[in-house]
């Protein structure tokens, strides 16, 4: 006889799929005649990662089996050539860009998508995004089209702003990420009443896009994939779209197009070097004698610390990649785009803890042909996740042209300053914009800390280090045309040499 412990899990488990599979089937009839094939498709591909979330226990890597990667086994990017002028059209007709778009701005108190958050001069995400890829076509006399990984959440939105670019010398593609029902922790189910919201409704309390990873799959889906094939195209670079340093690399491209060595690469992933900001980015490891990106997810809990270390890790992934559509195929039909269960914990308004089970679009570098990384320099990761991020990118630090920022020649360092706005003032979009009367000029900040109820009036310059703290219930009003150097600006406004 077997051991009964592990008798009892696996009838378990399949108790659990099989209840899982029945309430599918019929939230399946619910759906309108003419979305039942999506829905079988967005169903298959959640029945499979709810079968490996229910088989697969304990962590999915061995800490003991990871290792940094060796000396030499990343790309620099100093090591690749600059391309030669008569090879970049040819590479460019053969790329398509993909930003995903699946995110809403919620994290900075927007309701729609964050790509259509204004950033400079009343341009948003998408925005200066068209204007790059269009002035790449105009330069070059290339074709590469641009497409948007939506989500339900973005779709609409995304769809209704897109007439406006009707006119640019650019084509631009959507397919839609797949939909999958959240479920209940405790019972291993979808919500309840989750039949009377029906599956065209997609109530958001009731369905989830499952990560990035999803990718995969849903390009191949949409047709999108075997067309690019079928006009020519070979790579894909993908990139977050709130990523405004995730601009087409003409000498990451050409390097592909005409590697110096073979086998070439199916798959590069673009990593730079951790800052104490960056300890919780997924990393590259060496395991079982090949790259694979390790998430923080992925670690132990007892192990954490030894992942977030500078000196053990140091680099991290920047989420830009480059991939071959051939090779993209090639693992979706054979079903060997494998990627590992991300279980996203969540609790509703109502206090019900429900799970989200996804995956991340790095986590398939472990299935590509000669995968590795690539060190870029930091100006290739300059995302915006919060309104200290967006301080950074409306200042005079960057200036824009063709939708792409370059750091101001007149700043003396390359380096980004650390800025921290902190509380419920600086949150959201729209309050972080009352507080400032113009946005200061920063050429000659090092680091910025503000907190609490602090407004800037017009033409403060802020240089070196500066710390702006309103105690509860105070106020600070930093003057317009004040010059803070080294200065910490407490709650009776006192000002101290720092």
């Amino acid at each position: 006889m077997g051991d009964p412990v592990v008798e009892f899990k696996a009838v378990s488990r399949r108790d659990a799929f099989q209840r899982m599979d029945s309430e599918l089937a019929v939230v399946l009839d619910t759906a309108p005649e003419e979305r039942r094939v999506e829905a079988k498709e967005n169903f298959r591909g959640f029945k499979e990662l709810f079968a490996r979330f229910l088989e697969e226990t304990g962590p999915s890597v061995d800490w003991d089996k990871i290792n940094p990667p060796p000396e030499g086994s990343i790309l620099k990017y100093s090591e690749i050539s600059d391309a030669l002028e008569t090879d970049v059209k040819d590479a460019l007709n053969k790329l398509v860009v993909v930003k995903l778009n699946g995110g809403l701005g919620t994290s900075m108190g927007c309701t729609g998508p964050k790509s259509l958050i204004s950033l400079r001069r009343d341009l948003t995400f998408l925005d200066m995004n068209v204007q790059q890829i269009e002035h790449l076509n105009n330069k070059y006399g290339c074709f590469v089209p641009l497409v948007l990984m939506n989500s339900f959440n973005t779709h609409d939105e995304t769809m209704k702003t897109l007439r406006k670019y009707n006119s640019c010398n650019l084509e631009i593609h959507c397919f839609n990420q797949s939909c999958h029902p959240r479920i209940v922790k405790e019972s291993l189910l979808p919500l309840p009443n989750v039949l009377g919201n029906k599956i065209n409704e997609f109530n958001v309390e009731h369905w989830y896009p499952p990560g990035h990873g999803d990718i995969y799959r849903s390009f191949y889906n949409s047709g999108l994939l075997q067309k690019f094939i079928d006009k020519g195209k070979e790579f894909i670079f993908v990139s977050n779209i709130d990523n405004l340093g995730a601009t087409v690399d003409i000498n990451i491209l050409t390097y592909l197009n005409n590697p110096p060595c073979t086998p070439a690469p199916e798959f590069l992933m673009e990593v730079t070097d951790k800052t104490r900001a960056d300890v919780k980015g997924g990393t590259l490891i060496e395991y079982e004698g090949r790259q694979r990106l390790l998430e923080i997810a992925q670690v132990p809990k007892e192990n954490v610390d030894e992942f977030k270390s500078v000196n053990k890790f140091r680099i991290f992934n920047t989420n830009n990649l480059w991939m071959k559509l051939k090779a993209i195929k090639r693992l979706v039909e054979e079903n060997k785009m494998h990627m590992e269960v991300i279980v996203n914990n969540k609790t509703l308004d109502n206090g019900m803890r429900i799970i989200q089970l996804e995956t991340a679009v790095g986590a398939a570098m472990k299935n590509f042909e000669g995968a590795r990384g690539i060190n870029v320099p930091r100006r290739r990761f300059l995302p915006v996740k919060t309104c200290s991020d967006l301080l950074i990118i409306m200042s005079n630090l960057y200036e824009m042209q063709h939708g792409r920022l370059t750091m101001n020649s007149l700043r003396q360092f390359p380096s980004v300053p650390i800025v921290q706005l902190s509380g419920s003032h600086f949150k959201k979009v729209k309050d972080f914009l009352y507080r400032f009367e113009t946005i200061p000029d920063l050429l000659e900040l090092d680091h910025l800390t503000v907190s609490g109820d602090v407004t800037f009036g017009k033409g403060v310059s802020l240089k070196g280090t500066v710390i702006v703290i309103a105690n509860h219930g105070e106020r600070i009003d930093i003057p317009s045309g004040s010059i803070l150097e080294n200065k910490i600006v407490s709650g009776n406004l006192r000002i101290l040499q720092h």
